[in-house]
C-alpha cells in the first residue's frame, strides 16, 4: 500500500484530504506544519506529499527546499494543495521540486486527475 502524508494547518482540509486518499487505497498519516513533516519524513519517506503553501513553522516552499535538498528529487511525489494563484508562484514551486499542483477547493475527482498525472494511480 502506498503511503501518503498529508501537511495542512488547517485540520478540516487534512481530514477531507485524508478521506479521500484513504478510498484511493493509500495509508494517510498527517502533519500540521513543514517543521512536523520534515520530522516525519526523517523517520521514512512517504510515496507522496499534499502540501500546503501558506503554514506557521515551515511553510510549504520551505519545506519543499528542504526536503529535495536531504532526499533529491523525484521522490516522494510533492503535490502542492494551495489557494495561492501567482503564476510566478506556481512556477516558483514546480521549478523547486513540486511534481504538480492543486488548486483549493478541491474534489475527490481532481484530485485522482493529479495523482494519475504524476504517476501514483
Amino acid at each position: 500500500m502506498k503511503t501518503f502524508l498529508v501537511v495542512d494547518d488547517s485540520s478540516t482540509v487534512r481530514k477531507v484530504a485524508r478521506r479521500m486518499l484513504e478510498q484511493l487505497s493509500f495509508k494517510v498519516t498527517e502533519a500540521e506544519d513543514g517543521q512536523k513533516a520534515l520530522e516525519q519524513c526523517a523517520t521514512g519517506l512517504p510515496d507522496a506529499i499534499l502540501l500546503d503553501w501558506n503554514m506557521p513553522v515551515t511553510n510549504g516552499p520551505d519545506f519543499l527546499r528542504q526536503l529535495r535538498d536531504r532526499y533529491g528529487r523525484g521522490d516522494p511525489k510533492v503535490i502542492f494543495c494551495t489557494s495561492e494563484n501567482d503564476p510566478a508562484q506556481i512556477a516558483a514551486a514546480l521549478n523547486g521540486g513540486a511534481d504538480e499542483y492543486i488548486m483549493k477547493p478541491f474534489d475527490a475527482e481532481i484530485l485522482k486527475e493529479k495523482l494519475e498525472e504524476v504517476g501514483l494511480i
